[in-house]
């Protein structure tokens, strides 16, 4: 897979924008990452997986996932090596990776108060 097909399939996602930080391309959805590109080097992608996300991709397609380095790497973050990458082992990673962002999002949105105007018995 190329760099720009990663990136096609990544944008392809509701609400996702392409970004970039530390000098290299990443993917976000409501301002937060959920993929990037040329993570270690211009050979990689990257997705946000939970830690079993990443075990279940990791026991599928060892050739296609590694665990990213360090902490990251424990709490989920998934190397995606390109060059062994295909649409039908990424796409379900990826929208893991989305899917995971946006129910985060979802769940740490202040719920508006809703104010029920009560009548006094009296008037």
């Amino acid at each position: 897979m190329s760099p720009d097909a990663f990136r096609r399939l990544a944008l392809g996602f509701s609400g996702a924008a392409e970004s970039s930080h530390q000098r290299h391309p990443d993917f976000r959805v409501g301002g937060k990452v959920f993929a990037t590109l040329g993570y270690p080097d211009k050979n990689w992608g990257m997705v946000r997986l939970t830690p079993e996300q990443q075990s279940d991709f990791l026991y599928d397609a060892p050739e296609v996932y590694s665990p990213a380095a360090g902490a990251w790497g424990k709490q989920g973050c998934t190397c995606v090596r390109l060059r062994a990458a295909t649409r039908v082992t990424l796409l379900p990673a990826l929208e893991a990776a989305w899917s995971n962002v946006t129910l985060a999002l979802a769940k740490a949105r202040p719920r508006r108060r809703v104010r029920i105007a009560r009548r006094h018995p009296s008037r």
